[in-house]
């Protein structure tokens, strides 16, 4: 049997209720609600019956005892107001440093996987480091990107320039492309003629996620 951690956690997701909108419903804080989710504090009784009427389900699977939760719908469950439900989510790659040669979704590539909304159709994700994009981007970003080979003069891509994936706005002329920073201190990419093939398209910059 799963263990009530791992039970309210789940929930939690599957109800679309963050931590912070199930911590104001139990008059808790957030950081109690991560602990119940870690296994490292358990509610007392109180709490546990004001979980058990949030999702709707009994105590005894709330608690890891049954399999069956209740036959009542959950549709009903209470949000405070001006808060939403999360969007449903995709788990999708962090890609961290290049392999030379191999592509950027190989399975060396990856470091981390991250959950982002499914409407945004990213395909893999990009930690931001530096201030070259500031201020639209920030450093420790995460950056979803959808893969494609092309993208609009002027939108921002990821891009592979020998090996190292980089985020950039993407110019792209007859005889020469252009990656310029949003931060105007740092110096355009410019290629030209042949230089234009070590410059690689991998996708483009669909949403972001950042640290409040």
């Amino acid at each position: 049997m799963a263990k009530f951690s791992a039970i309210i956690k789940s929930l939690r997701i599957e109800r679309g209720i963050t931590q912070e909108q199930l911590a104001a419903l139990l008059k808790v804080s957030r950081s109690t609600i991560g602990m119940y989710e870690t296994g490292s504090r358990e509610p007392d009784f109180e709490t546990l019956e004001a979980i058990a009427d949030i999702f709707n389900v009994d105590m005894d699977y709330l608690m890891g005892r049954s399999t069956v939760e209740r036959k009542d719908p959950v549709a009903a469950t209470p949000i405070p107001a001006g808060f939403q439900p999360l969007p449903k989510r995709d788990r999708i790659p962090r890609v961290g440093q290049i392999a030379c040669g191999t592509p950027i979704l190989a399975e060396e590539n990856v470091e981390a996987y991250d959950e982002v909304p499914s409407d945004w159709h990213a395909d893999f994700t990009l930690l931001c480091q530096g201030d070259s994009m500031e201020p639209k981007i920030k450093d420790g970003d995460v950056v979803a990107i959808h893969s494609q080979p092309m993208v609009e003069n002027g939108e921002v891509a990821a891009v592979l320039i020998d090996g190292e994936a980089t985020l950039k706005r993407v110019f792209l002329f007859d005889d020469h492309i252009e990656l310029r920073a949003e931060n105007p201190t740092f110096p355009t990419i410019l290629r030209i003629g042949e230089d234009m093939n070590t410059i690689t398209i991998e996708g483009k910059a669909v949403g972001l996620c950042r640290k409040l």
